[in-house]
């Protein structure tokens, strides 16, 4: 299987990707598009430099990666992606042709992380309207995509997981629960600006508290992908009752 996990910023993506990566059974793959999506946008994200020579910038080049042999002859790939880098001119074809599953998070809480990180984010920087368009455009083939709130996982790991793993087909395994310190070897080179609560983790932190309080700029973003993510929630994956 090579499962693609279409995500935004800030949203335990790098956690779930350490949860698969976890599992004897899987190689992962930390956000290929990123060097392609910089490139051609020119945006200056923190490392931009360093992770424009550590990954290929022609997607064409990272299609080929991803839909050919798993590496170190495991079963079954991960692939973290970041649904903002699917900028116009990225091709999308393969994605028919691998299990997709939607990560989602709710817009307050993404755009409180993110600006936390990034100055001024922008409605297509934090990934909502892009999720909800490979969205539609896969349910426009007759595939019937996960989705997954991570609110959800955040609250219930186990059955989440396992419902999670069921939905696509797969076993659940136990050493998905947990994972060491210190980060993975597939992290990309940006993980040192991204991933330090997550690399002091062993395990998905508990459930989250109230939405955070947002004002001016930071409130307009939130509520503006605030329909996209309603829009994919409707279909999110329920776990056990």
């Amino acid at each position: 299987m090579k499962l693609a996990v279409w995500s935004g910023p800030r949203n335990l993506s790098t956690a779930m990707m350490y949860a698969f990566g976890n599992r004897s059974d899987f190689h992962v793959v930390d956000e290929p598009f990123y060097a392609a999506y910089l490139a051609r946008t020119g945006f200056d994200h923190p490392m931009r430099q360093e992770i424009l020579r550590a990954q290929p910038t022609d997607p064409e080049r990272v299609v080929a990666d991803l839909t050919g042999p798993v590496p170190d002859g495991r079963a079954h790939a991960y692939h973290k992606h970041m649904a903002q880098h699917m900028i116009a001119d990225m091709p999308r074809d393969w994605i028919a042709d691998v299990t997709n599953v939607f990560l989602i998070r709710h817009p307050a809480r993404v755009v409180a992380s993110f600006s936390a990180k990034y100055e001024h984010p922008t409605l297509p920087e934090i990934g909502f309207v892009q999720q909800a368009e490979l969205f539609d455009r896969l349910m426009a083939t007759g595939a019937r995509p996960v989705v997954v709130d991570s609110a959800d996982i955040r609250a219930a790991p186990e059955p989440m997981l396992r419902a999670l793993c069921a939905a696509i087909g797969l076993s659940f395994d136990p050493a998905m629960l947990h994972w060491p310190a210190g980060g993975h070897a597939q992290d990309g080179v940006w993980a040192p600006v991204w991933y330090g609560a997550v690399h002091r983790s062993t395990g998905f932190a508990g459930a989250e508290g109230p939405l955070p309080a947002l004002e001016g700029a930071a409130a307009d973003l939130a509520q503006a992908a605030l329909p996209a993510y309603e829009h994919l929630r409707a279909h999110r994956l329920r776990g056990p009752s």
